[in-house]
């Protein structure tokens, strides 16, 4: 017999694992590992109770974090396309990767030490961000608007360079025109 499903939460717990979720980004990206839960409770505005009973270690709250803006940002994917035309999808959900990236660099530390418990945060990463991006490359295609001769592993090693060149807050400007730059190379051209 399979174990029964996890209940779903009530709608108030839902919402504090996500201003938890939220805080523990803020957190871990300004403060790193060091950052003290109860200084996440606190900005979460709950009690540290609530944070443990939803995240019973420090780790538990570093990964759920980590795969929490994973989450947002592939399930933008879809989103985006249900709004926009498939090349302004996929520009809008670029500048989402270069938040994801920041994020997840400032977070490094604390998801080390995730790894050196033995846990995976990456574990389900790389196949849901192809995923996505694959879902806005083909809408792209199938629109005109995007070559179909770029795969996405391109496109993902590209935007992580572009990240590295101009991930910065106070380079955002220069990573919007390197971002327009990817996108133009990415564009279909009449006759090509």
């Amino acid at each position: 017999m399979a174990p029964a499903a996890p209940r779903p939460l009530r709608a108030d717990a839902r919402r504090n694992r996500e201003r938890l979720l939220e805080a523990a980004v803020r957190a871990f990206s300004q403060g790193g590992p060091e950052v003290t839960l109860e200084s996440v409770a606190r900005d979460a505005g709950v009690g540290i109770g609530t944070l443990y009973r939803h995240f019973p270690t420090r780790e538990a709250l570093v990964e759920a974090a980590y795969r929490s803006e994973l989450a947002k940002l592939c399930d933008a994917a879809p989103e985006l396309l249900g709004r926009l035309p498939a090349d302004r999808a996929l520009r809008e959900w670029m500048e989402l990767f270069i938040d994801y990236l920041a994020a997840k660099r400032g977070m490094a530390d604390a998801l080390r030490l995730v790894i050196a418990s033995g846990a995976n945060p990456y574990a389900e990463s790389r196949d849901r961000l192809y995923t996505a991006l694959d879902l806005l490359l083909a809408a792209g295609i199938e629109a005109g608007a995007v070559r179909a001769d770029v795969p996405a592993a391109d496109v993902l090693a590209s935007l992580s360079g572009v990240s590295l060149a101009a991930g910065d807050p106070d380079r955002r400007d220069q990573a919007r025109r390197l971002l327009d730059l990817l996108m133009d190379g990415l564009r279909h051209r009449a006759g090509s």
